[in-house]
């Protein structure tokens, strides 16, 4: 980190944060960080805030492959992604000064709709009906038809993203370290007309998903990376791969992501 000393803070700014900030800005500057206002001259970003707020600077700040992310909670509850506190500032000098960091590479999926220019997800990316009916996708794995959906609606998400919508649907808990995409199913409807797999399906990271909407006056569905709602009008196909680039985290050692999983679910 001695050749990183641009820093990003990504926040919500109201009188509590920035009373809390003041102090870590203090400490930074103490050890010879610059606080930059641009995110693309930083190579540190830091996002103050819960799990929620890491997403969004994450897509804020464009996913930049060259930067160390490090996620800082503003209350004492540490999340998925936020290691460290804003109320106890000394665990993360101590951390960094007696090497208890390091650094993880997380694989991001590129989306495109359309066709159009792809965009990146963290988490997942979702498609839900926008209406209270169910609606119909068929589903290609590469240039395979694989089945056609009938249902609420389908996630693609990545091993990072697998503790999140996608496992409150069911699907299964991945290891990050796997190169892989799982589809998860939002309440599909199965009969004699529409038969779906009915589990989670993992793919290896060669694949690519595509999932085709059956334009047949639902197709305006709602499209989500990761928690944020994507204003696009008419969906007519969508195609998911791994992204060729990488999101660096700055995470504790002893804080491993199955590590993680025992805290929040066991």
């Amino acid at each position: 980190m001695a050749d990183r000393r641009n820093v990003f803070l990504y926040y919500h700014p109201t009188n509590e944060v920035e009373e809390k900030l003041a102090p870590l800005i203090e400490v930074a500057k103490q050890y010879n960080f610059d606080i930059v206002s641009n995110y693309q001259e930083a190579n540190i970003i830091i996002s103050i805030g819960g799990d929620g707020t890491f997403l969004q600077a994450l897509r804020k700040t464009e996913f930049q492959e060259d930067c160390l992310y490090l996620g800082i909670n503003t209350g004492d509850h540490i999340g998925f992604y936020t290691d460290f506190t804003l109320n106890d500032i000394d665990s993360i000098v101590a951390a960094m000064k007696n090497e208890q960091v390091e650094v993880r590479k997380n694989n991001l999926i590129e989306v495109s709709v359309n066709g159009e220019k792809p965009f990146y997800c963290f988490n997942e990316c979702s498609i839900r009906s926008n209406v209270i009916r169910t609606f119909v996708i068929d589903v290609y794995i590469d240039d395979m038809h694989f089945e056609t959906f009938r249902g609420d609606g389908l996630i693609a998400s990545t091993p990072t993203g697998s503790t999140a919508y996608n496992k409150s649907l069911g699907g299964a808990v991945v290891d990050p370290r796997l190169k892989a995409i799982q589809l998860t199913e939002i309440s599909s409807l199965n009969n004699n007309e529409y038969r779906t797999l009915g589990a989670p399906l993992i793919l290896s990271g060669d694949s690519t998903l595509t999932l085709k909407v059956v334009q047949d006056g639902n197709d305006h569905p709602i499209i989500g990376a990761d928690n944020e709602a994507l204003s696009i009008r008419h969906c007519h196909d969508i195609k998911v791969n791994i992204a060729d680039k990488q999101v660096k985290m700055l995470k504790l050692k002893d804080n491993s992501f199955f590590q993680r999983v025992q805290k929040t679910f066991l």
